[in-house]
């Protein structure tokens, strides 16, 4: 072979490998997540969430089949590790996976693209946290948690908390949907209650809606008025997307009720409507 040629199909062939390179990530990943929703959804899976995960008994059939495929690829690519002692259990996988699922329905399967692991503590987890006092002195405080999201790739959770917050799915108060609702909030970087949406949707409608539902809680919080939404979203609108999505899933006749507009729009974000589950 003269040196051209040779040259030449070595050019060729280091095309062809840097193309492969590029592309087979995202097609190896689409395949195998393919093959994983073709497999039959364990039956004790099914025991778990009919005893554990109620409101799925309210979803339309094809939205229980889609999350249960969603569920498959979601077990089976995240990670989770127990903390404090804790053995993770196939029921503590299920119960998580179910919650943190609904958030995917209907929407692009990204499966928190940036999130890696689970942490599971037995029940709530003590943290540190600085604070500055009214003479802007900064401490530093302990605080206990049921869950937290990190932009770094994790999600902690407290399994009490997470098991109780499935077994009553209609008080707007779910931990695994708070943080995988962060989650959702932080792919795009540092949570701040505008999560990415789709080109068709109106960047500015969303902010307009949600920046006045937020300027309402916080002047409900700010003379101790009860409502809907918990007083914890009042915080900023990172905590405000989370709590109000949790009320989106759990109380979604209410929610629309209490702001129609609100409610549309995150209708439009999530992809499905609740309220005529």
């Amino acid at each position: 072979m003269d040196t051209p040629t040779a040259t030449f199909i070595a050019l060729l062939i280091l095309v062809l490998v840097c193309a492969l390179g590029w592309s087979a990530p995202r097609w190896w990943v689409a395949r195998r997540r393919r093959r994983l929703q073709q497999v039959a959804f364990p039956a004790v899976w099914r025991k778990i969430l009919r005893r554990r995960v109620p409101m799925l008994r309210r979803l339309p059939a094809d939205l229980q089949l889609q999350l249960k495929k969603h569920m498959q690829v979601f077990i089976a690519e995240k990670a989770f590790l127990g903390c404090a002692g804790l053995q993770i259990t196939e029921e503590m996988r299920v119960v998580i996976a179910a919650q943190a699922c609904l958030l995917l329905l209907n929407r692009p399967q990204g499966y928190y693209r940036k999130l890696r692991q689970i942490l599971v503590y037995p029940g709530a987890f003590a943290v540190q946290r600085a604070s500055t006092d009214g003479n802007g002195v900064q401490q530093e405080q302990r605080h206990a948690l049921a869950g937290e999201s990190w932009s770094q790739g994790q999600v902690i959770l407290s399994w009490q908390d997470s098991l109780e917050g499935a077994a009553t799915p209609d008080d707007g108060r779910n931990v695994v949907i708070h943080e995988f609702a962060h989650q959702l909030d932080q792919e795009k970087g540092t949570a701040n209650g505008a999560p990415a949406r789709s080109r068709r949707a109106d960047p500015k409608r969303w902010s307009q809606v949600f920046h006045a539902a937020y300027a309402k809680l916080r002047r409900q919080a700010h003379v101790g008025e009860p409502g809907l939404l918990n007083h914890y979203g009042a915080q900023d609108p990172a905590e405000f997307f989370a709590v109000v999505s949790e009320v989106f899933f759990e109380q979604a006749t209410e929610l629309a009720e209490y702001d129609p507009a609100l409610y549309r729009e995150l209708c439009g974000y999530y992809r499905v409507d609740p309220a005529n589950w």
